[in-house]
């Protein structure tokens, strides 16, 4: 009897250690899949978003320190509202998100003409480039953004660095991601 109740347990025991096992190699299986990575362009979206959150974050501090008289408020909300809330927090808010959405247009330009490019150069050519799209081009759609002639030189010196910044940020990522991921898909197509 106790050699039956003892058999019978080993082999609860043997069972439940199959079980483990199963669970085991089932979560070994599990962290073997790679997840299917993300496209080029879904990348290049992704990263105009962030650039242009980081970025005009980084510009609404460079106007509160005063190296700059415009924000992304100026842009964004002063331009279009002339209200004493518009000085404050909440239009700088406001400003750096509608930058945000408005960078992924700006990220997918960059991609559509320039993906292909390699190195830091078409980048920072790009940031000079969308400078001066913004501040002579678009600038009398800004009202609230004075001209080139009539900025400061810090206003001229530092907007122009934060472009350059931008455009080396969203450039030089999106190359180099277009550029892994095509090495990535043609070692996918070369392996099968």
């Amino acid at each position: 009897m106790i050699f039956i109740i003892l058999g019978y347990a080993t082999k609860i025991e043997v069972m439940e250690m199959g079980e483990q096992e199963q669970q085991f190699q089932s979560k070994q299986l599990e962290q073997n899949k790679e997840e299917k990575p993300m496209s080029a362009l879904t990348r290049a979206v992704l990263t105009g978003l962030i650039g242009g959150l980081l970025w005009s974050f980084i510009g609404a501090i460079t106007y509160y320190i005063s190296f700059s008289s415009v924000s992304a408020a100026s842009f964004i909300v002063r331009s279009w509202l002339q209200t004493d809330w518009t000085g404050g927090f909440l239009a700088e808010l406001i400003g750096i998100i509608g930058v945000g959405i408005l960078s992924i247009g700006t990220a997918l330009l960059f991609f559509g003409l320039l993906r292909k490019r390699k190195g830091l150069m078409p980048s920072i050519l790009f940031g000079v480039a969308l400078w001066g799209v913004i501040f002579y081009v678009l600038n009398p759609i800004f009202t609230a953004v004075p001209s080139v002639v009539d900025m400061d030189s810090n206003t001229i010196v530092t907007t122009l660095c934060l472009y350059i910044l931008y455009g080396t940020f969203i450039g030089y990522s999106i190359s180099y991601e277009y550029n892994e991921y095509e090495q990535r898909e043609s070692r996918t197509k070369g392996g099968n």
